[in-house]
């Protein structure tokens, strides 16, 4: 019996660790998704370059191309990302891989128009080393009563 409730305080106790650690994992990939924004509405391509992993893909509604291409496009300001206004966001950690499903209105100039659009964004990270990295980012389409469900 003493082996029992042994076995079962040591399981409690490191399922409370990794939730903990989950939460913390959640938080830093908020962060992280929040910074990008910010970033990318600074054309900062030097810090997204580091972010975006060597591999990474964008998927935008006028196309799909890859890291080199997307810092051309911000730092250029072809397309500049003024204002993310990000209004929900959902975390799944699956290992060293993430998945983060943002709920934004992005203001933005295309080109030379002005637009105000609402979008799901779905963010695919992995950690490497110490570091997260951006493999994967695909803007949705949406209605603004879209929800991301949790």
């Amino acid at each position: 019996m003493k082996r029992l409730i042994i076995a079962l305080f040591i399981t409690l106790f490191t399922a409370q660790i990794s939730l903990a650690q989950n939460a913390a994992t959640e938080k830093e990939l908020k962060e992280l998704s929040q910074l990008k924004w910010q970033w990318m509405a600074d054309k900062n391509v030097d810090k997204l370059a580091v972010l975006f992993d060597d591999r990474a893909k964008f998927v935008h509604m006028s196309g799909s191309w890859k890291k080199a291409r997307e810092l051309e496009i911000i730092e250029t300001g072809s397309i500049w990302y003024k204002k993310a206004t990000v209004h929900d966001v959902a975390v799944e950690v699956f290992g060293n891989t993430a998945i983060v499903w943002s709920r934004i209105t992005l203001d933005a100039v295309v080109r030379t128009n002005e637009v105000s659009t609402e979008f799901t964004v779905t963010e695919i990270f992995q950690k490497q080393g110490s570091d997260w990295k951006l493999l994967d980012l695909t803007f949705s389409s949406v209605r603004d009563t879209h929800e991301i469900e949790k």
